[in-house]
C-alpha cells in the first residue's frame, strides 16, 4: 500500500515516524497530512533510506538535478555530484541524464543515493528512440509506460510527468504571445508527439493506466509544469493557468486512486508576482505540495543565476512552495560541474531556510538563535556547526590574520561587540 492509503487507514507507517523524528513533530500529525493530501512522503517501495516529508507544515525541502547529456557524460562525475549534493544538504537529488548508458546511470544513482530519487521518464524514452535512429514522434504509448514501470521498480522515489500537455493546451499556447515558447524539454517532446501524431498524450488520456503503476510501488507524481514561463515577460499567461488547471484536476485524480501527488511550479516570474502564484496554485491545487524550479524573478543572471534563483526561492517558500529545485551558476550556459552543484544546494538551503523562518517553523528560528548567542560569545565551533556550508565559513577563517583571537579581521580592534562590553561595563578587559 502507498503512504496515503496507509494514513488513510490511521495506520503510522515507519516512513512518517522518520519524518515525524526529522521534524520534531508527532506522528500522528504527519500521518494526518499525509492522508490529507497536504504532504507527501517519496519513498519507492524498493529504496531503502530515511524518509522525508514535503509539505504542510515541515520544513522547506530542496532538490539537486544531476545528470549526463547527450555532449557530456560521465557516471563518476554524476556520482560525485550526487555525493556533493548530499553533502551539503539536499533533500533529493533528479537525475536527468540523457548521456551515456542511461540504465547503468540511474541504477548506480539509486543504489548509491541516501536521499530521495527523482527522474523524468520521458527523457529516457526519446533518448533511447534516438539511439536507435527513430525520431521522437516515433515513440509509442507503450514504449512510455514500459519506462516508467521500469523506474518504478528500479526504485525511483518521484517522477515528473507532463500530463498537463494535452492538445488544448497547446491550442491555448499558441494563442498566447509568448516572447519565449516552451522551455521545458519534457514538455516540449510531448508536445512534439502531439502535434506530429495528431493524437492525445497517453499520459494525460491514459492517466489511470500510470496511477496503477506508480501506486504498485509507491511512487509519487510530480505533475510536470510543461507550460511554464521561461521569461518573466511570459509569466502567469493563459497557457501556464490553463495547465494548473489541469494538474489541478489530475492530482484530484491521483488523490482518489491513493497515489501521492504534487504539482511543478514555475520558473521565470517577477518579484511582485511570486507569492500570489503560490497563493494561487494553493487554491486551484488544493494545497497539494508545491514544487518550485528558482523562482528566477530575472532573467539577466546568467553566470549567477544560484543568486537570482535563491532570491526567489526564498520569497516562493516564505509564500507557502514546499519544495524548491536548486539553480546553479551553470543555469542557462553549461552542464554545471561539481562545484556548481555546491554552490547550487548552499544558494537554495538558504532560500529554504528564510522560508521556513517566514512560515513560523519553530526549529528555523531556533538555529538563529542559537547561532546569534554562538556569534554573540565568539563560539566559533559552534558558528560552524549551524551556517549553511560548515567547511566554506572553517576555511575563509582558517585564513584570516585574526583565526587565533576573538575578533575578525574586517574590525579588529574596533570590534563593536567588544566596545559594546566596554561602553556598558561588562568587561573592561576584553581588548
Amino acid at each position: 500500500m502507498t503512504q496515503l492509503q496507509e494514513a488513510k487507514k490511521g495506520t503510522i507507517t515507519d516512513a512518517m515516524r522518520q519524518v515525524a523524528e526529522f521534524e520534531g513533530m508527532p506522528p500522528e500529525e504527519i500521518r494526518r497530512r499525509v492522508a490529507d493530501g497536504k504532504l507527501v512522503i517519496p519513498k519507492n517501495m524498493h529504496h531503502d533510506f530515511s524518509a522525508r516529508g514535503i509539505g504542510k507544515g515541515v520544513t522547506t525541502k530542496v532538490n539537486a538535478n544531476i545528470g549526463t547529456s547527450t555532449s557530456h557524460f560521465s557516471l563518476q562525475e554524476e556520482l560525485e555530484k550526487l555525493d556533493m549534493a548530499v553533502y551539503v544538504g539536499a533533500d533529493a537529488v533528479m537525475d536527468l541524464s540523457t548521456g551515456g548508458d542511461l540504465d547503468a546511470t540511474l541504477t548506480k544513482i539509486i543504489a548509491h543515493s541516501p536521499v530521495m530519487i527523482g527522474t523524468v521518464p520521458i527523457y529516457k524514452t526519446v533518448s533511447k528512440a534516438l539511439s536507435e535512429g527513430r525520431k521522437c514522434r516515433d515513440i509509442t504509448e507503450d514504449e512510455i509506460f514500459a519506462e516508467i514501470e521500469s523506474q518504478a521498480e528500479l526504485g525511483v522515489d518521484f517522477i515528473t510527468v507532463h500530463c498537463g500537455i494535452t492538445r488544448h493546451s497547446l491550442n491555448v499556447l499558441q494563442s498566447c504571445d509568448r516572447m519565449m515558447g516552451m522551455v521545458s524539454r519534457g514538455g516540449s517532446l510531448l508536445a512534439e508527439w502531439i502535434m506530429h501524431n495528431q493524437k492525445e498524450n497517453p499520459l494525460f488520456e491514459s492517466y489511470d493506466r500510470l496511477l496503477e503503476i506508480v501506486r504498485t510501488h509507491d511512487v509519487t507524481l510530480s505533475l510536470g509544469d510543461g507550460l511554464r514561463p521561461g521569461a518573466i515577460f511570459d509569466a502567469e499567461d493563459r497557457a501556464q493557468i490553463t495547465e494548473m488547471i489541469i494538474l489541478g484536476d489530475l492530482a484530484r485524480r491521483a488523490r482518489a486512486a491513493g497515489v501521492q501527488v504534487m504539482i511543478e511550479g514555475p520558473g521565470h516570474v517577477p518579484l511582485s508576482q511570486i507569492a500570489g502564484d503560490m497563493k494561487l496554485q494553493q487554491r486551484i491545487c488544493e494545497e497539494a505540495p508545491y514544487y518550485v524550479l528558482g523562482p528566477l524573478p530575472t532573467d539577466i543572471g546568467a553566470g549567477y543565476d544560484h543568486i537570482t534563483g535563491a532570491i526567489g526561492g526564498a520569497i516562493a517558500a516564505a509564500s507557502g512552495a514546499d519544495f524548491l529545485c536548486y539553480v546553479t551558476p551553470a543555469e542557462h550556459l553549461t552542464l554545471p560541474s561539481v562545484e556548481d552543484v555546491r554552490e547550487g544546494v548552499v544558494a537554495s538551503k538558504i532560500a529554504a531556510h528564510i522560508g521556513d523562518l517566514e512560515k513560523g517553523i519553530q526549529s528555523a528560528w531556533e538555529k538563529d538563535r542559537r547561532m546569534s548567542e554562538a556569534r554573540n560569545r565568539f563560539d566559533w565551533k559552534t558558528m560552524f556547526a549551524l551556517c549553511v556550508d560548515p567547511e566554506k565559513a572553517r576555511n575563509m577563517r582558517m585564513q584570516s590574520e585574526d583565526k587565533d583571537r576573538d575578533v575578525c579581521t574586517m574590525c579588529g580592534e574596533f570590534c563593536a561587540l567588544k566596545t559594546h562590553a566596554r561602553a556598558f561595563g561588562s568587561d573592561d578587559d576584553m581588548l
